[in-house]
């Protein structure tokens, strides 16, 4: 069982993250002693929340993953199975776009925490699964693996960033880089 948090403690975690996210979304390198500093705490309270710069970037990145999950298990329950793969990818390519902290946790070989690792699990699981039945639907080539879906988005969105732009820019690009790579990825109809 775990100890509650003091209301002071969590008061300090949340800042904590949120000096974080600021930081992220600035392109500024999370450095836990600039990190206390910006919050207003000792480098200890942020060591205790935090052992790692990777930590803190992973509980900062931890909301985008949960919501990228939730939307691949709404997106196996679609009628239309291009449509629940077609709408996760979106979702996903966006994510990494307009998110700063999804891309380096994403790209990580290894995971500060362990709920990390277990959101990344789901989040493959689930385009694993969308893959599957777009494939037994016919609807999507027979060719592409699901080992193909992480590198592809992720180029997309490298390729995304690299042009630059606002978030909504970058969102733009995404939705028409996305639009042209499920054109490549859709089966060709028999007879076409």
């Amino acid at each position: 069982m775990t100890t509650p948090q003091r209301k002071d403690a969590a008061r300090n975690g949340e800042r904590i993250v949120s000096v974080a996210r600021d930081l992220v979304d600035r392109g500024t390198p999370l450095q836990l002693n600039d990190v206390a500093r910006r919050a207003g705490v000792g480098v200890a309270t942020v060591y205790r929340h935090f052992a790692t710069p990777e930590a803190l970037l992973e509980t900062v990145a931890a909301p985008g993953l949960e919501d990228l999950v939730a939307h691949g298990r709404q997106a196996l329950a679609a009628a239309d199975p291009w449509r629940g793969l077609a709408d996760f990818l979106l979702r996903t390519v966006e994510a990494q776009v307009t998110d700063a902290a999804l891309p380096p946790v994403a790209a990580a070989a290894t995971d500060a925490l362990p709920r990390t690792t277990e959101l990344k699990e789901s989040l493959a699981s689930v385009g694993t699964a969308l893959l599957a039945r777009a494939r037994e639907a016919a609807v999507v080539r027979p060719d592409l693996a699901a080992a193909d879906l992480v590198p592809l988005v992720c180029g997309l969105a490298h390729a995304v960033n690299v042009r630059g732009g606002t978030p909504a820019d970058r969102a733009d690009s995404a939705r028409r880089y996305l639009a042209a790579l499920l054109d490549g990825l859709r089966a060709t109809p028999p007879g076409a």
